[in-house]
């Protein structure tokens, strides 16, 4: 595994994202058709009334996230458990106040907007905590550990008429949405073939425990789930290669291009009615758990198939190759040829796919949003749905997870996404949620 992470790749990917937009080839017609169909944005706050927002969780992405946020809003107050990266942060808002418990952050009342940029296994407890307090939200992805956690997050935004915003930037990228548009207007003909591609995750251990650093409040961090001695490994920038805490690149990258796949489908408040698969490498005792390399298909009731392939850096059938040594995208096949398209890049069989504008009276539109976090403060102005919302965020880590679950269970299962359950099958419907440890609990965050 090349020691480059995928983090520090999608961290460019937003910093650069209007670049990308503006050295983009996109035909000229789907420029002007996107332009005439944006929302016009509400006017713009000015310097004494824009919304008050607390970050909460100063990682990296949680930095990226402030970053974007502080071009609307105010950054007031900072919380993370470890005070190195509390204090990093400060340095860039002096004038935050600073906490350690998100509990007393979303319990102020001149907070309007919290940023959930923490470790997976957080984001549920402290999205819904913010939005029963009064908060919209912008959560990073995937937005749930469980797809039982997925369910309490849609009812609780749905409770509280908050906004919810999942971090799916890629929701906002011109060349996804062409090449969905494309595909669900049948550009390329009936649809039959949906390939995505995932870079690797890590095979590194096994790994020794050692004392937790000074400033570190490691208990807390593990929260909900299991307690295991300190491993420098489990925490920050590696936590996702543990099933502890995560779903490896299943649940990091999959929560991206798996999402363009259910976009594209037409099917992204539902899912598919199968899936199987099976890890393609042993990982080592004592070190990282999440599989490191896997196969999964999925199969959707109108007959779709959607496989969803790790890739290592010398593979070359993952596609378009990044600059940081990753190789990922989304093949969409029909029975006219094809459309792949990744970050930066759009490609077809036929040149003609990309520039001829579409036709017709019935066509389906997509949701223009060329700016992820203009988009969510937009709608928390406007109250309407912003690109990515709660259920649409659900439904993408959904079928992460059941790629997931798939992969360590080792056989096909059936599912219903109608009640969101596994088909017949008691062991797999275990898998839908994870017992909490005390006193964490879906009601105890307030």
């Amino acid at each position: 595994m090349n020691s480059k992470s995928p983090f520090s790749s999608r961290r460019r990917f937003i910093q650069s994202s209007a670049a990308l937009l503006a050295a983009s080839t996109l035909p000229r017609w789907f420029v002007e058709q996107s332009r005439a169909e944006t929302v016009t944005p509400a006017r713009p706050p000015g310097a004494n009334d824009k919304p008050s927002v607390a970050l909460i969780g100063c990682g990296g992405m949680g930095r990226a996230d402030a970053r974007s946020a502080a071009r609307f809003g105010n950054i007031t107050a900072l919380c993370d458990l470890d005070d190195a990266r509390l204090n990093e942060t400060r340095a860039t808002y002096p004038q935050a106040a600073i906490f350690k418990d998100f509990r007393r952050v979303v319990e102020r009342k001149d907070i309007d907007i919290v940023i959930c940029g923490t470790v997976d296994h957080w984001h549920t407890l402290i999205s819904l905590a913010a939005m029963k307090q009064g908060k919209d939200v912008y959560c990073e992805k995937p937005l749930t550990l469980t797809i039982d956690e997925g369910k309490h997050l849609v009812r609780g935004a749905r409770e509280t008429r908050r906004i919810l915003q999942t971090g799916s930037q890629q929701r906002s990228d011109k060349n996804f949405r062409l090449a969905c548009e494309l595909v669900r207007n049948g550009r390329i003909g009936k649809l039959k073939e949906i390939d995505v591609w995932l870079p690797a995750g890590r095979k590194e251990g096994p790994f020794k425990t050692s004392p937790v650093p000074t400033g570190f409040d490691y208990e807390t961090w593990q929260g909900p789930v299991i307690r295991t001695p300190y491993v420098k490994e489990r925490t920050h920038g590696s936590f996702r290669y543990w099933w502890d805490y995560s779903g490896g690149t299943m649940t990091d990258w999959g929560a991206h291009h798996n999402d363009i796949a259910l976009w594209a489908l037409g099917l992204d408040r539902s899912g598919p009615v199968s899936v199987e698969g099976r890890p393609l490498v042993e990982m080592i005792p004592g070190g990282f758990s999440a599989s490191s390399e896997y196969d999964v298909t999925y199969i959707y009731e109108n007959g779709v198939v959607h496989r969803c392939r790790s890739t290592n850096f010398d593979d070359p059938s993952g596609g378009v190759k990044e600059k940081s040594g990753q190789r990922h995208g989304v093949k969409f096949i029909g029975s006219n040829g094809w459309i792949w398209v990744t970050r930066g890049a759009i490609q077809a069989s036929d040149p003609d796919f990309l520039t001829q504008p579409l036709t017709g009276g019935a066509l389906q539109r997509l949701y223009v949003s060329n700016d992820h976090m203009g988009n969510f403060f937009d709608c928390v102005r406007s109250r309407k749905h912003p690109i990515c919302d709660a259920e649409v965020g659900h439904r993408s880590a959904t079928v992460c997870h059941l790629g997931v679950i798939a992969i360590r269970l080792g056989r096909k299962l059936r599912w219903d996404p109608g009640t969101e359950s596994f088909v017949g099958d008691r062991d797999a419907n275990r898998w839908l949620s994870r017992e909490m440890k005390r006193p964490w609990n879906y009601s105890s965050v307030i």
